[in-house]
C-alpha cells in the first residue's frame, strides 16, 4: 500500500501548523502579557490616569486590553484557519493581522535603538520584526 501526499494535504498539515502556532501566541497572551507590552506602539495606548493628555485619536484602548484583543484575534484566526470552510478568508485576515502588526515591531525596534533601550531589547527586537516576514508569507500562502 503506497501512500501519496497531495498539495491539499500539504495545505492541510500548513493550515494546522500556523493554527497550532497562533493559538500558543494567544495562550502566551493570557498567560504573560507583558512579553508583548513592548509591541504596543505607544500611540495606540489609552492613558487613564487622571489630568494626563491623551495620546491621540487611535489610543481607544490601554496596552493590557490591546494585548487580550490581539490574543483573541489570533485565537479566531487560528480557528477560521482550522475550518476548511472559512480558510481562504481567515488566511487573508491573518496576513492583515500579521502586516498590521509590524507597525508594533518598528516601533518596539525603532524605542529598543533609542537612549531608553537595552542591549536586551535591542537584541529581541532585532529578531522578533524579521520573524514577522515569513509569518506574513505562511499565512499568505493559505489563501489557495
Amino acid at each position: 500500500m503506497s501512500l501519496r501526499w497531495s498539495p491539499k494535504a500539504t495545505h492541510t498539515v500548513s493550515a494546522i501548523g500556523l493554527g497550532a502556532l497562533l493559538l500558543a501566541s494567544a495562550a502566551k497572551h493570557f498567560r504573560t502579557p507583558a512579553f508583548y507590552y513592548p509591541v504596543v506602539p505607544d500611540y495606540l495606548c489609552r492613558r487613564d490616569e487622571p489630568g494626563s493628555r491623551p495620546n491621540g485619536p487611535l489610543a481607544v484602548m490601554s496596552r493590557e486590553e490591546w494585548v487580550a484583543s490581539s490574543g483573541l484575534l489570533e485565537v479566531a484566526a487560528a480557528v477560521g484557519l482550522l475550518v476548511p470552510a472559512t480558510r481562504k478568508v481567515a488566511a487573508d485576515a491573518t496576513t492583515a493581522m500579521f502586516t498590521a502588526f509590524l507597525a508594533g515591531h518598528i516601533d518596539a525596534l525603532r524605542r529598543a535603538y533609542g537612549p531608553k533601550g537595552t542591549p536586551a531589547q535591542r537584541r529581541i527586537h532585532t529578531v522578533r520584526l524579521p520573524l514577522q516576514i515569513p509569518l506574513i508569507l505562511w499565512s499568505w500562502s493559505l489563501r489557495k
